[in-house]
């Protein structure tokens, strides 16, 4: 009892404190052990099978929160399935001027234009080869510098440095503080760096394309047909909007970036089920999708699902609300499919989707 008080509290000052400067704070607490454990059983009806390996249930950490793999072992005693680092760069780089992190409390979102900030690979590499005993599956999410960058040389040297020691690898062409970086969606582009990618590593763990939610449909279809051509394993759904939808009350809300949280699950969740849809119709069964975007409770990650996804990741709401959001989501999750007639949550995926078409 003592030990979660004081977990807590601790976990009130970081909230008081400047967005960037809390989030290092809770870096270092990680890296300390302080947040604990997950003690939560788990329940056979929330398993996946995804990227040929079984996870406990489907909600992982999407990249951003540990740039520099410096907590990811207790990051995945917290209970996520699936923790991705990253995003790392070849060369290190400080990123964009402070401030570029703010809290829209009052959205539950967050703003970031942090500008890929990393240690570059060859610290990322050196973290990620003491991890050799993981209770969850490890990815690595690679991207090019903002400066001298040669984005096919670039991907497909990163991809091989980390596909020895990563679970998965996600190509980060989708983040909008990196300028140009979303030019690379264009089919053209991007088939260039894929193709690049399996020629420099043709034996590789599950490589997924992270895409940015800004997209048109028609933007949207090239980029899934290009990943199915290329043999590419899966998708994620989104990464932050430059979009401001109405409505936004947090004074911050003009700030220049890429919004992430609440305001962004009916946008993603919309083109997840798109993207769904294109997949089945072009190579049933190719594409593993995961949803990202907004998801903050049971019913939204129950909402990825029914949209298609197999697996779901989360930041923003875990950046907010701390390490009690995992347990009280998965048990959400647990309760609504009781209430919708599930047997598991692979029998909810694509239901939203019955019966529409493109």
């Amino acid at each position: 009892m003592l030990t979660n008080l004081l977990r807590q509290a601790g976990f009130a000052a970081l909230r008081r404190m400047d967005a960037e400067h809390a989030h290092e704070w809770g870096l270092r607490a990680l890296s300390l052990g302080l947040a604990g454990r997950q003690s939560m059983p788990d329940d056979p009806r929330l398993a996946v099978s995804a990227f040929g390996r079984r996870f406990a249930h489907p909600l992982g950490l999407a990249a951003g929160f540990d740039k520099n793999a410096r907590v990811v072992l207790p990051l995945l005693r917290l209970g996520f399935a699936w923790v991705e680092a990253g995003t790392v760069t070849p060369r290190p780089q400080s990123g964009n001027p402070r401030p570029r992190l703010f809290r829209l409390r009052e959205d539950r979102a967050v703003i970031n234009r942090m500008g890929f900030n990393n240690d570059g690979i060859a610290v990322f590499l050196n973290r990620l080869k003491r991890l050799k005993h993981h209770p969850a599956p490890i990815g690595a999410n690679i991207g090019i510098n903002k400066e001298g960058a040669k984005p096919e040389t670039d991907y497909a040297e990163l991809a091989a440095a980390v596909a020895p020691y990563a679970d998965t690898i996600t190509v980060n062409i989708s983040s909008p503080n990196t300028p140009g970086l979303r030019d690379l969606q264009g089919e053209e582009k991007l088939a260039a760096i894929l193709a690049s990618i399996n020629r420099a590593v043709p034996q590789r763990p599950p490589l997924l394309v992270k895409i940015a939610p800004d997209l048109s449909d028609e933007g949207l279809e090239g980029v899934v047909r290009c990943c199915i051509a290329a043999g590419v394993d899966g998708l994620i759904i989104s990464n932050t909007t430059i979009a401001r939808p109405a409505g936004l009350r947090s004074p911050y809300a003009e700030e220049a970036g890429g919004l992430s949280g609440r305001p962004l699950l009916a946008t993603s969740t919309r083109m997840l089920g798109r993207a769904a849809l294109l997949s089945e119709q072009l190579a049933p069964g190719r594409l593993t999708l995961v949803g990202c975007g907004g998801v903050a409770s049971g019913a939204d990650l129950l909402a990825k699902i029914e949209h298609g996804a197999t697996m779901v990741q989360l930041y923003s709401a875990f950046a907010l609300q701390g390490p009690s959001l995992l347990p009280r989501i998965l048990k959400e999750t647990q309760a609504l499919l009781e209430e919708r007639g599930y047997r598991d949550i692979a029998a909810a995926r694509g239901k939203a989707l019955q019966g529409m078409v493109l």
